[in-house]
């Protein structure tokens, strides 16, 4: 570790933390309907909109009929996206004439655009189309992250309000979360890109000429190897600072390129670098802040964040610590490898990662990815070291809750905050409050459901995969603990709706595309159900005022407390399967065994 790598963490910290308040503040005004800057070009597009779809945009909606529009419109979209996916040979902007994808990858890539976690079994370049990659995948970057708001917001005014039967209106929250939040920044976002190298054409691939031939030997379905020489390369390009810029402000993930942002036409400066991390941050670390303003109690939310950023720094130090030293297969006598740091080398483990980020900024790209739902990378998770890559998948695991997606990540946040606030009335032995309300048996329930689903996908999954061989085994690269960690990786980012991948796993395959589609849907629709049955709960309740028995939530002590409860639900729940894996890889690879 470096001084200078530290500098450049704390950074891109202080850049989310000056940000935090003026977006939390600007997103409570747009939820609440209070007048912005946006208004003269945002307001009559509302309307224009609202007459075509017949949306009565003044009618609120019970939790009931919230969870219902959510759902219908999440279904038509998946099925529509699926509908191109599979046509997309006959569609337009195909120059390169890709084929229709196979029905159980466009299944999966479906259910992983509209959940918001863009999961990738496949090589975006030669699979998916111009048309099916703007129509269907960038389109559900904008409104899956836009319901991810929605929901958040819905769970804020359950809290706010009192004895009220309705939070909100879906169509018009998912309208101005797209409308007034994400398309105005994305767009300057991608202006930004385009400055440092990002393309954005419509351009057939270009074709250059290797200076060096290559000779590559391939094996067929039949096992046979074909050999063959290369002097061409094709150099893939499209519409990329577009979709880029709202893959990472929306914590969406997927890439227009395989190497996603490792490549240099979606993250080619260390400024592009700072910039995509900086945007998967910003929107959540500013929901905190609204979640203050719209409950008043500004202070509150601070706490929140306060959580969120403990938990972040403990994840980076983890994970640059155990990047920064040397592999103690290599460092040895014998081998004479030399992984300290200097002026003329990086040190540590560089294997997968890209010279011009090193080991700080991958470090912290990988933790800030895997603490949101993004799934964005800027090197291999499956090449770190066995700490550095128990981070990212213990981040998934918490229930990326430290910041988390666009929406996800708050009320995922509050789910843990209802806990807390439960477990410091147990210790005090009163009734729960939180803001002023009680939290009851119907509460704790729902908070204990949503908590159960989570663990109950990953593992369950997991548990099926390694049962069957022929299924589940076979797609594997490693074996022993490091083959266990990439199946536990797979099922805890795809429930996590995160996307990213230790990507020794060979997921295109029908049992995987078909399981992590069916994790995908549970990870975001299971779970937000008993979120707004909760939103739905504490909205019809009565202000009750506080009392010498009422746990203060803005803090330091409620910070804790809350930070404890993420991590012993965590621990308990998952510790089990990490020792089996990650942990039990540490261990043998000091012991001198790889896998």
């Amino acid at each position: 570790m470096t001084a200078n790598g530290w500098f450049q963490i704390l950074l891109f910290f202080a850049l989310v933390l000056v940000c935090a308040k003026p977006v939390g503040v600007y997103m409570a005004r747009v939820f609440e309907r209070e007048k912005t800057f946006l208004d003269v070009v945002f307001r009559p597009l509302e309307r224009l909109i609202y007459k075509l779809t017949g949306v009565d945009e003044t009618r609120e909606m019970r939790w009931t009929e919230y969870a219902i529009a959510m759902l219908v419109f999440s279904l038509v979209t998946l099925v529509v996206t699926y509908a191109i996916e599979r046509l997309q040979y006959f569609l337009p902007l195909n120059p390169q004439h890709l084929a229709g994808v196979p029905a159980d990858l466009a299944w999966n890539t479906a259910v992983s655009f509209t959940t918001n976690t863009n999961w990738q079994a496949y090589t975006p370049e030669t699979t998916m189309s111009y048309l099916t990659q703007m129509l269907t995948l960038a389109y559900h970057n904008f409104f899956s992250a836009a319901v991810g708001i929605a929901l958040a917001v819905a769970l804020v005014r359950g809290i706010a309000r009192r004895e009220s039967k309705t939070l909100g209106n879906f169509w018009v929250d998912t309208t101005r979360a797209s409308l007034w939040v994400l398309l105005p920044a994305c767009f300057v976002y991608a202006l930004l890109l385009v400055s440092q190298g990002v393309v954005q054409n419509f351009r057939p691939y270009d074709q250059a000429k290797l200076i060096q031939p290559m000779t590559v030997t391939t094996t067929g379905a039949d096992g046979k190897a074909t050999t063959q020489t290369v002097t061409t390369q094709n150099i893939a390009q499209g519409p990329v600072a577009s979709q880029e810029a709202i893959k990472m402000l929306g914590t969406n993930g997927g890439g227009f390129f395989n190497a996603n942002s490792a490549h240099p036409f979606e993250n080619p400066t260390p400024f592009s670098n700072l910039l995509e991390m900086f945007s998967i941050f910003v929107i959540p670390g500013g929901l905190t802040v609204m979640l203050g303003r719209m409950t008043k109690s500004p202070a509150h939310g601070w706490a929140v964040f306060a959580a969120m950023g403990a938990l972040f720094f403990a994840g980076v130090l983890v994970a640059y610590y155990a990047e920064a030293q040397p592999n103690p297969l290599m460092h040895t006598a014998a081998l004479h490898v030399d992984q300290h740091t200097t002026a003329a080398q990086p040190g540590g483990n560089m294997e997968g990662k890209e010279v011009r980020f090193g080991i700080a900024n991958s470090a912290l790209f990988a933790t800030v990815t895997t603490d949101a739902s993004c799934g964005a990378v800027n090197s291999m998770h499956d090449s770190y070291m066995p700490l550095g890559g128990l981070v990212p998948l213990v981040n998934i695991m918490l229930g990326e809750v430290i910041f988390g997606g666009v929406g996800a990540g708050l009320y995922g946040m509050l789910i843990f905050v209802v806990l807390a606030v439960f477990i410091a009335g147990l210790m005090v032995g009163r009734t729960p409050e939180y803001l002023g309300k009680k939290i009851e048996s119907y509460d704790v329930k729902m908070a204990m459901l949503y908590t159960l689903i989570f663990p109950l996908s990953i593992l369950g999954f997991s548990a099926v995969t390694l049962m069957m061989p022929n299924l589940g085994l076979s797609a594997l690269a490693n074996g022993g603990p490091h083959g266990l960690s990439e199946i536990l990786y797979a099922f805890t980012s795809a429930t996590g709706n995160n996307g990213s991948a230790f990507a020794g796993l060979s997921a295109n395959t029908h049992w995987y595309n078909l399981s992590l589609g069916f994790a995908m849907l549970i990870g975001r629709f299971l779970m937000a159900i008993p979120v707004l049955a909760i939103a739905g709960n504490l909205a019809r309740k009565k202000l009750v005022p506080p009392s010498p028995g009422t746990f203060p939530v803005h803090t330091p002590l409620f910070t804790i407390l809350l930070i404890g409860t993420i991590l012993i639900v965590g621990a308990l729940t998952f510790f089990p399967a990490l020792s089996l894996g990650p942990v039990l890889e540490h261990l043998l690879l000091h012991a001198g065994k790889a896998y």
